[in-house]
């Protein structure tokens, strides 16, 4: 068995957010490891298709349907199934849904999580934490180079104020009621886990670079794209949820030591245009073409540069990234290419997990051993 696996076997296990892109794949992985994942999200699949039902999860965890921000049913989980960690995703996701909806964000991300650290800091069965953020909670600075955890928190758009907050609010519940100094009596690790732009097969997200070009490539359709020199550090979605198991096997193992906020970023930290990504899929799926358009409807928040420092997980957890950008646009495509030939595609998502961790193996990557 791998240090996952002995880790995770037989735990209870909650995610929030278990039926969205990332939190599908986690919750598969998770089940593959021998877990007893308990989900917890909306009544409402996040998008149609989805990951979460074309794999058939609801047959592998128990789904749990509530609202994060409803702090009296996810209390009532949480005290109910009894999770020893809990993975916290749940959150409205999308950048440019957060501009017209800018009090459903701030209620979810932030008040969503308040609730979760609220329930965690009540109830007595939980001994780990990983709160999701995400790399656009650092104050804009346009800079050359990647942003560390040390770096000053910002956000100038609702979505990035938003998980910012929550960042702060973590840290305010650990240094409150969960102090390092006191983990012998209260037995409490909390860390948050900063990763963005994480692509993979099973994200039919809107406003989303990779899932609008694969819609497009599907319906032999022109890519449209919004801003062709933007650069962002792609990263398949395997890589963060990676860095987030095995941070809270850490966290599960040695506590306090480990409970802090965390980067896990790509193997490429000066990141690749949009552009680039574009034309890769384009090569890979065997023919397209995009063209740029970026509407007038649509508000100029986002940034042209954003880059992320993973060394102090590379240092202190010994986590890197395995696949190169093209390498993970590949699995992409051959996910997509399975989705439409129908195939089983929960056993896709665990031959990719498997095809992942062999990789990780081979790099002699701790987590994978």
């Amino acid at each position: 068995m791998s240090l996952l696996s002995n880790t995770f076997a037989n735990q209870t296990i909650l995610v929030t957010g278990h039926t969205g892109f990332k939190g599908s794949w986690l919750a598969a992985w998770l089940h593959q490891l021998g877990a007893n994942v308990v989900g917890y999200s909306l009544p409402d699949l996040p998008t149609t298709p989805s990951n979460f039902a074309a794999m058939r999860l609801e047959h592998c965890v128990t789904d749990i349907r509530g609202d994060i921000r409803d702090y009296a049913k996810l209390h009532q989980a949480i005290a109910e199934h009894k999770p020893s960690i809990i993975f916290h995703l749940a959150a409205q996701p999308i950048v440019l849904h957060a501009v017209h909806q800018p009090k459903e964000t701030f209620d979810a991300n932030t008040s969503g999580t308040v609730n979760l650290l609220e329930a965690v800091r009540t109830t007595h069965s939980v001994r780990a934490v990983v709160a999701i953020t995400t790399d656009k909670v650092y104050r804009n600075q346009e800079w050359l180079w990647g942003y560390r955890e040390s770096d000053t928190l910002g956000g100038h758009d609702p979505y990035s104020a938003s998980k910012a907050m929550a960042e702060l609010a973590v840290t305010a519940y650990r240094e409150t009621y969960f102090p390092a100094h006191r983990y012998g009596e209260h037995g409490v690790a909390i860390a948050s886990a900063r990763a963005g732009n994480v692509i993979g097969g099973g994200d039919f997200a809107d406003y989303r670079l990779v899932p609008d070009c694969m819609k497009a490539l599907m319906a032999g359709q022109p890519i449209e794209v919004r801003n062709p020199h933007s650069v962002r550090p792609w990263q398949h979605v395997l890589e963060p949820l990676s860095g987030y198991l095995w941070l809270a096997a850490r966290l599960l193992h040695e506590g306090s030591a480990f409970a802090e906020a965390w980067n896990f970023g790509p193997l490429e930290q000066k990141g690749v245009t949009t552009q680039a990504v574009a034309e890769k899929l384009i090569a890979l799926w065997g023919n397209g073409r995009f063209f740029h358009n970026n509407p007038d409807h649509l508000p100029q928040i986002e940034t042209g540069l954003l880059r992320l420092n993973w060394d102090k997980a590379a240092a202190r957890l010994n986590w890197r990234p395995v696949y190169s950008w093209e390498e993970a646009l590949a699995e992409i495509v051959a996910w997509f290419q399975a989705w439409q030939q129908q195939e089983d595609m929960y056993q896709i998502c665990c031959n990719h997990i498997e095809a992942y961790v062999q990789q990780a193996r081979n790099l002699k990557l701790a987590w994978s051993l």
